[in-house]
């Protein structure tokens, strides 16, 4: 099964803030321009193109805390399942949307490859590492907002030997925004 990386940084490579927040993601770059076909910057396509969805639970409950309607819910009917060690339910205004999982990330992923799914996207950045620790990871897609925030909660952490990138591509988007796009070489 393919597990790939939609996700967005600052320009330093942070997911969040110290505290989580990502607010800043919703006021950096330039905030008039005009965005034509590429206001998402790709992510409804991207949607398109996985059929299920794995993340860690600190990505669920800053989800949770956003309290989207339907309407904004931006998964549609994608399956997600939600990793956690701690939580064995999800919260309240969470539980029709993904299923909780404890145990193992390989038995999982090839639990979903058994029943027919063929492209997980994954997201949360503990949840990131940790696939990529496993060598899961086939594909990295990283939205570098125009901002350095100095510290934070790094996109990226120790890994046990270094890991190749190919097939670059990258857009800039007209927002000041730049998407990088690899394949993950193990």
């Amino acid at each position: 099964m393919k597990c790939s990386v939609f996700i967005a940084t600052s320009f330093d490579g942070f997911i969040a803030t110290k505290d989580g927040g990502v607010d800043w993601l919703h006021s950096c770059g330039n905030q008039v321009a005009e965005m034509g076909d590429h206001a998402d910057m790709g992510f409804f396509n991207y949607m398109a193109s996985i059929d299920c969805m794995i993340m860690g639970r600190k990505c669920m409950e800053k989800i949770a805390s956003m309290n989207l309607t339907d309407e904004q819910w931006p998964y549609g009917d994608t399956r997600i399942i939600v990793l956690s060690n701690t939580l064995s339910e999800a919260p309240d205004n969470m539980k029709s949307r993904v299923e909780m999982y404890q145990g193992d990330i390989k038995a999982l992923v090839n639990k979903l490859e058994s029943e027919g799914f063929s492209h997980a996207y994954i997201d949360g950045g503990t949840t990131i590492q940790a696939f990529l620790q496993l060598e899961l990871i086939n594909e990295l897609i990283i939205t570098r907002a125009p901002l350095i925030l100095g510290q934070g909660i790094p996109l990226f952490g120790p890994t046990s030997r270094p890991i190749k990138l190919e097939q670059a591509s990258a857009k800039a988007f007209p927002n000041d925004f730049i998407q990088v796009r690899y394949k993950v070489s193990y």
